[in-house]
């Protein structure tokens, strides 16, 4: 397999949300944003893949050395570096995202929760937002109403993540829901490890999905006004839409596991593709 075909293949087996919207581009856009999405793969599972920190955080450092051009020539032999590195040169993309995006990957191997609001929605740009912001810049030259809808879109993506991963984030005992706001509400960390809803814990798993949804009403009118070759970029925000709808059902326990079949990611994203919204 070449390493185009490794990309699609590791981002369609990991992270098939984000692998199914980049069927609605066009191939030459959609080989750079797998190339993308596939490093963010790799950076992600770092933390499964280890069972102490200081393995995982030698990992990162390899993809460090690699941006900064100091692997010694290893990179090209690993097909996910040698297509990301071949993205940066024909899209003339700065390194210091994809650099800040593995830095704050630091915090997934260790045990300490997410400290409060301002930490997860500095993890959140630095990580969601920073894939929405690489995407819109092979689309399309920078702006600063670019810029603004990939933070808010990263936002919205991120923190309803953080939603849907509370059963397998709590049966490994980490914490991404902010610690300060279970302890406003009455909660803390060993509450969600049990993975059962209280009514502490419910509250700021509440609060998050309106915070969440504030970010995507704000995304959703942004988009409307950015170049229409750009918006296919944000389609992943009709499956957040679609994630919160669901989230803020009354008989949904966010400590249940929800699995979403592809052909239903499938649709959701093509009836999103045909419409104003984020047709281009």
């Amino acid at each position: 397999m070449d390493a185009a075909g490794y990309c699609a293949d590791l981002v369609r087996t990991h992270d098939f949300a984000r692998y199914a919207a980049t069927l609605f581009l066009p191939p030459v856009q959609r080989r750079a944003l797998l190339a993308i999405y596939a490093f963010n793969a790799e950076i992600s599972r770092v933390g499964d893949h280890v069972s102490q920190p200081l393995p995982g955080e030698i990992r990162l450092q390899w993809w460090i050395d690699v941006l900064e051009g100091t692997s010694h020539g290893e990179a090209e032999g690993n097909p996910v570096a040698a297509e990301l590195l071949q993205v940066i040169r024909d899209f003339r993309l700065p390194v210091e995202p994809l650099a800040r995006l593995i830095e704050e990957h630091k915090f997934d191997l260790y045990n300490d929760p997410m400290p409060s609001m301002a930490a997860l929605e500095g993890y959140v740009t630095e990580t969601s937002s920073a894939l929405f912001w690489l995407g819109a810049r092979i689309a399309a030259r920078p702006s600063e109403a670019i810029d603004h809808l990939a933070r808010h879109a990263g936002l919205a993506q991120g923190i309803a993540q953080v939603i849907a991963s509370l059963p397998l984030d709590a049966a490994r005992r980490q914490l991404f829901l902010p610690l300060q706001l279970l302890q406003r509400h009455g909660s803390g960390m060993e509450e969600v490890f049990l993975g059962k809803q209280t009514p502490g814990a419910g509250a700021a798993i509440n609060q998050l999905a309106i915070e969440a949804r504030g970010h995507l009403d704000i995304a959703l009118e942004l988009l409307t006004g950015i170049p229409p070759q750009v918006r296919p970029i944000f389609l992943p925000l009709a499956l957040v839409r679609r994630d919160l709808n669901r989230m803020s059902r009354a008989d949904v326990d966010p400590f249940v596991p929800q699995v979403r079949s592809r052909l239903s990611t499938l649709w959701t994203l093509w009836r999103a593709s045909r419409s104003r919204e984020f047709g281009s």
